[in-house]
């Protein structure tokens, strides 16, 4: 499988200012890189997997790019006809209960062309490389994402006027460079994050599958309780989910320290292998979160992987 080690955006409380700084639309979907070369197309999770034949029709226009050798970084969405990305439309999409029609690749960057690396040039250059190959392409299956440079404090507002999950701010000036460092920086209009699923309670009333999933996060070696959610499933979901918690149910709590009183006594325990992504209002005080909705299962992450993300605070 081709090395595909995407830059990762650092949560912040505000954008950055700065005529340094594009700023780019915040997906809600799958970061995926695109392998072109010989013909076909490879599509690789950011955690290194093959993700080809998750989206077979993206690969497929990937490869009608007719591009001879290239390396694209992106991001995989279902589009909503307002015009918002919607990662449990995508979740449905991939499970077979909606239609894959509006199933798009944006592609914020080119990270190899023609046998060359480019992750020495600067964000700036590449984006311009990778305009001159896809253009402003707004209908198809894989489209050039645009930017603003600078006005990020109005940027993000107008995202958030919109309905947007947020906006991602980076440095034009800086060459790609692995993992998460600073150079791309993320401002969420609503909290939202990935937690690793710990025990699940039974459905009560007319409902089926589960009652709601009691999830966390890691700190360090131990797995920090932060609540439950009960909503955001279809029946179709919420029944298949309940399949694969029974598959990995366990006696002993994973959560340190565990949790205590009637949900406790009501709680079905698993390994905690799987990792959902959750939109919620607010963290509580005494660490839990408020008012959540399940969004789908993150196959792309890993459960060790899963901290709480903490907003830094930047002067600009």
């Amino acid at each position: 499988m081709p090395s595909y080690q995407p830059q990762l955006a650092t949560l912040v409380k505000a954008p950055p200012g700065g005529a340094e700084w594009l700023h780019e639309i915040k997906f809600d979907g799958y970061r995926i890189g695109c392998q072109i070369g010989r013909g076909r197309a490879a599509l690789i999770s950011r955690n290194g997997k093959d993700w080809t034949a998750a989206f077979p029709d993206i690969a497929d226009a990937a490869v009608r790019l007719g591009l001879r050798d290239a390396l694209l970084d992106g991001e995989v969405v279902m589009l909503l006809p307002d015009g918002r990305t919607s990662f449990q439309a995508l979740q449905n999409a991939a499970s077979g209960e909606g239609s894959r029609a509006a199933l798009v690749y944006f592609v914020f960057d080119v990270l190899r062309l023609d046998g060359r690396s480019l992750e020495a040039l600067s964000l700036e250059e590449r984006k311009a490389r990778l305009k001159s190959l896809l253009g402003r392409r707004k209908t198809g299956r894989i489209r050039y994402a645009d930017h603003v440079d600078g006005r990020g404090d109005a940027f993000f507002a107008q995202a958030c006027r919109l309905g947007l999950e947020g906006i991602v701010s980076k440095r034009r000036d800086l060459p790609h460079t692995p993992g998460r460092h600073g150079g791309w920086l993320k401002t969420k209009c609503t909290l939202r994050q990935e937690f690793v699923i710990g025990g699940f309670t039974d459905p009560e009333g007319m409902r089926s599958g589960l009652g709601a999933l009691l999830i966390g996060y890691y700190q360090g070696e131990r797995l920090v309780f932060s609540g439950k959610v009960g909503t955001g499933f279809t029946h179709t979901s919420a029944d298949e989910l309940r399949g694969r918690l029974d598959a990995i149910e366990r006696r002993a709590c994973p959560f340190q320290p565990p949790p205590t009183g009637a949900l406790a006594r009501r709680a079905h325990w698993v390994k905690p292998v799987l990792v959902c992504e959750v939109v919620f209002t607010e963290w509580t005080s005494d660490g839990k979160i408020r008012h959540p909705s399940f969004q789908g299962l993150r196959a792309d992450k890993k459960p060790r992987e899963v901290v709480r993300e903490l907003a830094q605070i930047r002067s600009t």
